[in-house]
């Protein structure tokens, strides 16, 4: 490498996809005018004995490189860039905040079709919609030909063409109506994306009746659309932050913009998908892992050439290029699922907080349980703090009880009071729903006789019981085996499986409620596409009586025959070697009580526990989740725990064990030759799984007062890991921000 740059004619600077923090020059191919390039298209290069797309950085006229040493790109697959500049900023930013390789960043921003470098095409599929003769024929005149008539009726009450899956669903031999239809002139067939994207007509203006705090929420919002704002939406469960979205999504739909709503999780989308096809009369698009990668590049592109007013997705939809972005919703902000937790490690809720600002738009921030982080920003006025402190129409807060099983007889987990309550919650027609967030059977089995305990062998971790698939499995790795009948160590059938499983708890449910429809919601039984909307179905509709799950039911969901909830082991999130834990477990126990009386009907909330004085149980029932979180903020400060500093945490994996530790102390050595005041440095230390997946795992803590130094520091320690040798024998990662110590 030249120590001085070297000027040429034109230079293709190409972010390619691998774990290197730089980017690479590259000659432009044959026949190509470089200055006629924009950043943002894709460009196929030669890498290493390979071939890769890159996306276009810049064109510039230096390179470090000889121009003997420079490669000739191969293709321009784009025309126009599929990222705008300012999408490409925002990536540059995530790039150094979160000091991933910047190739890595731009590239998985796109769907895997495009990272491959398949055309930018969107796969039109084929919409049915009335002409002009049809929507004004009077579907009397079809009275002999019934299925056309009502072909004609459906068409007439909808507002938005249909495809052939929406027809399928309604009549499965609806093809030869449709054909005649189509032959007299009464419907005619579209592609989807010729229809218009948005327009002030297609918006519905049916809305239900805001209460005052909801009327002030959706003002103060609306007095920001035409800049950057950050607002927090902190509204107890079933006050109504759909609505507030929904109404401040009509306003900026209206304006011919489009709107980002993040969701946590795909359980939620759903719900939150029909609510909105109901509402709006134009296209919803819902992105999220469980879609087939044409789904979701079709999603991507309609975004990115503005034909998606609304989008809904999980953390990935964050970085879908949206032209007309105006606004941007999050749904359960303190949600830890928006940071993701394997290679780029971003929060979707932070970087959507510096989308919006880049963009100058206004983001809106709901939950009942805000983050200690954001609850900090609106106490500082850095987020405007709006508040629905009561549940809309009827509702009322449901009533939370300390349930003391300490020397009680328990029924596989279940008390007796909890029991009877359930009783007379089905005797009345109501449901009920029980909260375990532990799924399986059990999660230990133990030989009674000489005291072996069924352990992962990849892992430091128990298996679990999975009665009815007769497996052992671990949680954490996935390795699994037949459930053994006889003791592998002394032979004895003596096998006893200890603790509290969702799927035993169904077994027992189905003991003492023989006549009652049970139905379990957790990650086992909602495996199969589709499975989850079923079971969400029939809670609904009122086929289900005792609804039983793990924390999959514990946000967003409206269920408005549920009176009660009962949490089953309460405990189990006390005590915890992580500062976030507390936090953690307030959170989970006001979004599981908020199933409860969500109608007119009141509720109740029972937690069975065996620590009835703990501060943090008395505190959420005696005070609310507020004071929780101003002691718990209090308790933070004095200690000097985010959000009154700034962490980062080195994880490192390793085969060998002297490996892993090698390393991070050399990284310690580094951190401290560059240390500056105000910065601690903590490790290295196990993490508390110290062996998982047949790797161990450990952990360098650094801690900052100030944002800038703990990043100043990153910077130089980022450059000078690449240098060391014991970093290519380790697997090792950076999590800026980390939400747990996991």
């Amino acid at each position: 490498m030249a120590k001085s740059s070297k000027k040429l004619n034109s230079i293709l600077r190409i972010a390619v996809a691998v774990p290197l923090h730089r980017i690479f020059d590259y000659l432009p191919p044959t026949d190509t005018e470089a200055n006629t390039l924009s950043a943002g298209v894709r460009i196929r290069v030669p890498f290493g004995h390979r071939e890769k797309v890159g996306v276009l950085i810049e064109v510039t006229k230096h390179s470090e490189l000889q121009p003997e040493n420079l490669k000739q790109a191969l293709e321009i697959i784009d025309t126009e860039p599929l990222l705008s500049a300012t999408d490409m900023a925002l990536l540059q930013w995530i790039s150094g905040y979160y000091h991933h390789p910047l190739g890595d960043v731009v590239v998985s921003a796109m769907p895997v079709l495009l990272r491959q470098g398949k055309p930018a095409r969107i796969s039109s599929q084929k919409l049915y919609r009335l002409s002009e003769t049809g929507s004004t024929l009077n579907p009397e005149d079809l009275q002999r030909a019934r299925i056309q008539q009502s072909l004609i009726i459906k068409l007439q009450n909808q507002s938005l063409p249909v495809n052939a899956k929406q027809l399928n669903m309604w009549h499965k031999t609806w093809r030869p109506a449709m054909a005649a239809l189509i032959e007299k002139g009464l419907i005619e067939v579209v592609n989807d994306i010729d229809v218009p994207p948005i327009t002030h007509s297609n918006v519905n203006t049916h809305v239900l009746q805001a209460n005052e705090e909801q009327q002030h929420a959706i003002a103060m919002v609306a007095d920001s659309l035409k800049g950057f704002a950050a607002h927090l939406l902190e509204g107890v469960t079933g006050s109504g932050k759909t609505e507030v979205y929904m109404q401040l999504i009509s306003q900026v739909i209206e304006q011919g913009k489009q709107v980002l709503v993040l969701v946590p999780e795909i359980s939620l989308t759903p719900q939150l998908e029909s609510r909105f096809k109901q509402r709006f009369s134009v296209a919803v698009e819902v992105s999220h892992s469980g879609l087939t990668d044409l789904q979701r590049c079709n999603i991507w592109l309609k975004a990115q050439q503005g034909h998606c007013p609304i989008v809904v997705g999980t953390r990935s939809a964050l970085m879908m290029p949206m032209p007309h972005l105006g606004l941007i919703i999050i749904d359960e902000e303190h949600d830890s699922s928006f940071k993701q937790q394997e290679g780029l490690r971003f929060s979707a809720r932070d970087v959507a907080v510096v989308r919006a600002k880049k963009l100058n738009i206004p983001i809106l921030m709901g939950t009942a349980t805000p983050s200690l982080e954001s609850f900090y920003n609106a106490q500082e006025g850095r987020y405007q703090w709006l508040h629905l402190s009561k549940r809309a129409g009827a509702a009322s807060e449901p009533v939370l009880r300390l349930l003391d099983i300490r020397n009680k007889l328990l029924h596989d987990g279940l008390s007796d009071i909890l029991l009877q309550e359930i009783h007379q919650v089905l005797s009345k027609g109501e449901q009920a729903l029980l909260f375990l967030n532990r799924r399986g059977f059990a999660p230990a089995l133990m030989c009674h006789g000489c005291g072996w305990v069924a352990q992962c062998r990849c892992c430091d971790a128990n298996l679990v019981v999975h009665q009815q698939d007769k497996v052992l499995r671990c949680h954490h790795c996935g390795h699994q085996q037949v459930l053994p009948r006889q003791c592998p160590a002394c032979h004895t059938p003596n096998l006893l499986a200890l603790g509290l499983g969702t799927e035993r708890i169904e077994q027992v449910l189905q003991q003492h409620f023989p006549s009652q429809t049970i139905i379990r919601i957790d990650r086992d039984t909602t495996r199969r596409k589709g499975e989850l909307e079923k079971g969400l179905e029939l809670i609904n509709n009122g086929q289900a009586n005792i609804i039983l799950g793990t924390q999959m039911l514990a946000k967003g969901h409206h269920f408005p025959n549920v009176t009660l909830v009962g949490i089953l082991d309460v405990d189990s999130g006390l005590f915890s070697i992580d500062f976030h834990a507390a936090e953690k477990m307030a959170q989970m126990i006001v979004q599981v009580s908020g199933r409860a009386g969500r109608s007119e009907k009141p509720g109740q909330v029972i937690m069975q526990t065996r620590q009835p004085e703990h501060p943090l149980l008395l505190t959420l029932i005696r005070q609310g989740y507020r004071q929780f979180a101003q002691q718990t903020l209090q308790e933070r400060s004095l200690a000097g725990l985010p959000p009154y500093s700034y962490q980062a945490l080195f994880r490192v994996l390793a085969v060998d064990q002297q490996l892993a530790i090698d390393f991070l102390e050399q990284v310690s050595t580094l951190a401290q030759n560059n240390i500056v005041k105000d910065i601690e440095i903590m490790g290295p230390v196990p993490a508390p799984m110290i062996r998982r997946a047949g790797r161990y795992r450990y952990q360098l803590l650094i801690q900052a007062r100030k944002r800038a130094s703990l990043h100043a520091l990153l910077d130089l320690l980022v450059a000078d890991i690449a240098k060391l040798k014991s970093s290519k024998k380790v697997r090792w990662s950076l999590d800026v921000d980390p939400v747990d110590l996991y």
